[in-house]
């Protein structure tokens, strides 16, 4: 199932609630709002819907199934990020071995976590802000994992059944904020800085989520080719490592880290611009596709 969280193009309903629903295979979209009030669930309380022991996908899968849901086409909505508000957005330091290399860093021999403000993220077609602090914003592309069950102490070989599905990630970095700082909280949580989406994909979706192509183009031009079998840390050992000290919960995003090809690592360096169109690709996900704009 391929779940969005859109509004209607026809109605002022951004400025009041978000709506549920599934992409289609002919590009159309089933509203499932109703089978998610009924759940007893308001429209601002979407992370109840990927928790896995309330089972909202079962429901929702039959009632698409029964057609007894509206089906709205491409045009009539308006995507927003898949998961509008998580309450953590775990991200993942240098988990791509040439990555580690092209950056002149040291292979990590444990996972380096960081964290994005829940305020830096978007959705597919929204502008990346380029804040007037920064002359030197990168793209990172990057598998996001979806958690699905409240993660505390789970070992690798569970870790699976916690997931609720993937989607694409742009961790957006002001590269100058982040270096001048010593750490990198600022420079990666700036407002706009954590596009998500077009969907989610759940996991009966991706056969295996570490054999994936991933790829970031800038105005059409291949920057970064990659697959996430090319991790250091897969999946299983990154909610393994964060679960240890760091509870999980429905909702929360973990952002597994990016191939090499970014923009401060290049010759000549590319950093952002005013104009630029920004998309991240991955095999099974869609593309999250973002313009740029200079604030």
């Amino acid at each position: 199932m391929k779940l969005v969280v859109f509004t209607k193009r026809s109605s002022d309903e951004r400025q009041i609630c978000y709506r549920i629903g599934v992409r289609l295979d002919d590009d159309r979209f089933a509203d499932l709002t109703p089978k998610f009030l009924a759940n007893g669930l308001s429209h601002t309380d979407l992370l109840k819907c990927f928790d896995l022991e309330r089972d909202f996908l079962t429901p929702a899968s039959y009632a698409i199934q029964s057609g007894a849901v509206d089906i709205l086409e491409r045009e009539e909505v308006r995507l927003e990020s898949p998961v509008p508000k998580p309450g953590k957005i775990v991200c993942v330091g240098l988990n791509y071995r040439d990555h580690a290399e092209e950056s002149g860093m040291a292979i990590p021999t444990s996972p380096i976590i960081f964290s994005k403000f829940s305020t830096a993220v978007i959705g597919p077609d929204t502008a990346i802000e380029l804040p007037a602090d920064s002359s030197e914003v990168d793209y990172e592309a990057e598998l996001a994992v979806v958690i699905g069950r409240r993660a505390r102490m789970v070992a690798a070989g569970d870790a699976m059944n916690y997931v609720f599905g993937y989607t694409n990630f742009n961790d957006v970095s002001a590269r100058d904020l982040q270096f001048a700082d010593g750490q990198w909280q600022r420079g990666k949580s700036c407002d706009t800085f954590a596009p998500m989406g077009e969907f989610i994909a759940t996991c009966d979706e991706i056969a295996d989520p570490h054999g994936l192509r991933i790829g970031f183009r800038l105005n059409g031009e291949t920057l970064q080719d990659s697959s996430t079998g090319q991790m250091i840390f897969r999946i299983p050992e990154l909610i393994e490592f964060i679960s240890r000290t760091i509870t999980l919960e429905p909702g929360d995003i973990i952002a597994t880290g990016t191939p090499p090809g970014v923009g401060f690592a290049r010759t000549p360096k590319v950093f952002l611009k005013d104009g630029d169109v920004a998309e991240v690709e991955i095999e099974g996900l869609g593309v999250l596709r973002n313009p740029i704009v200079q604030l």
